[in-house]
């Protein structure tokens, strides 16, 4: 099993490596108690289907100001077999108060009258025996976006191509008229094309026939409004898997979802799996009974 105790200075970024982190697979638990990791490990390691061969925690000030209780629990964890590192994160003071400031967070250490630099200094002081712990040490100082961030982190602890695989779009399909899905990234209208549902040979079908695909392709706005989909999906996929996106939702909107929208939605999903990415096909309204 591996364990990654996430600890560190608030504001340096434990919260988000804890989210990459189980974008990574890991199970992640946000400010477990240090007394229960070693409990914590025992159950999982009897877990079934490998929910728990890897496992983030995060661990922060908010745990106590004393840390015996966390350096006993990391030796527990390794004397029962389990591959357990100590990451700790830390930012120049400098860039923690632009963080707070950017958030308007309250410091878990803050007293009245104190000053928010003395108060992340008095925190690193603090933490002083849990970097001098630490087997890494990640300094977020210069990472101006999350993506830096979590590309640091898959370098650590993903292998091969994890960073890759974690990557996956979907393509939906959908009827205007039914409402827009709230996850959609990125929407597009296919209504100026042709609507089979004018045509009763084709009213009752959807567009994963062959007879209504074939329809549409019959149309030229068809096969460029598809040629410029894949030289925009050249551009943008790699630009959202380097922005540390780890699902992208494009969606296909026709009027009622069952033709248009879905056959596009087709074809798009088949041009991201010819583009290299791991992608996911659903037709929300296609299956909706017809007025």
């Amino acid at each position: 099993m591996q364990f990654v105790i996430i600890s560190g200075l608030s504001g340096a970024g434990k919260s988000k490596a804890g989210e990459f982190l189980e974008d990574a697979g890991f199970y992640t638990i946000d400010n477990m108690p240090a007394v229960l990791m070693p409990r914590f490990a025992e159950i999982a390691s009897t877990g079934s289907s490998g929910r728990y061969e890897k496992v983030a925690l995060v661990s922060d000030i908010r745990g106590g100001h004393h840390f015996d209780p966390l350096f006993k629990a990391l030796d527990e964890m390794r004397e029962m077999g389990c591959d357990c590192k100590l990451l700790f994160l830390e930012a120049s003071i400098e860039a923690v108060i632009k963080r707070y400031k950017e958030t308007r967070r309250m410091h878990p250490l803050a007293e009245p009258g104190e000053s928010l630099e003395n108060t992340i200094r008095r925190e690193k002081e603090l933490l002083a025996p849990v970097r001098a712990h630490a087997d890494y040490i990640l300094d977020s100082t210069d990472f101006h976006t999350t993506a830096k961030l979590r590309a640091a982190l898959m370098e650590m602890f993903s292998s091969g191509d994890e960073t890759e695989r974690h990557f996956t779009v979907t393509v939906a399909s959908f009827g205007f008229k039914h409402g827009i899905p709230l996850d959609a990234d990125l929407v597009m209208d296919v209504r100026f094309l042709p609507n089979p549902f004018y045509l009763p040979e084709l009213r009752y079908k959807v567009g994963l026939d062959r007879e209504v695909r074939e329809y549409l392709e019959g149309y030229e706005e068809t096969h460029t409004f598809l040629a410029k989909m894949e030289d925009m999906l050249r551009f943008l996929l790699p630009l959202y898997q380097e922005e540390g996106k780890s699902n992208l939702v494009i969606c296909m909107g026709c009027t009622g979802g069952q033709h248009r929208s879905v056959a596009m939605a087709h074809a798009i999903a088949q041009l991201v799996e010819k583009l290299g990415y791991t992608v996911s096909e659903q037709h929300r309204d296609m299956n909706r009974e017809r007025k």
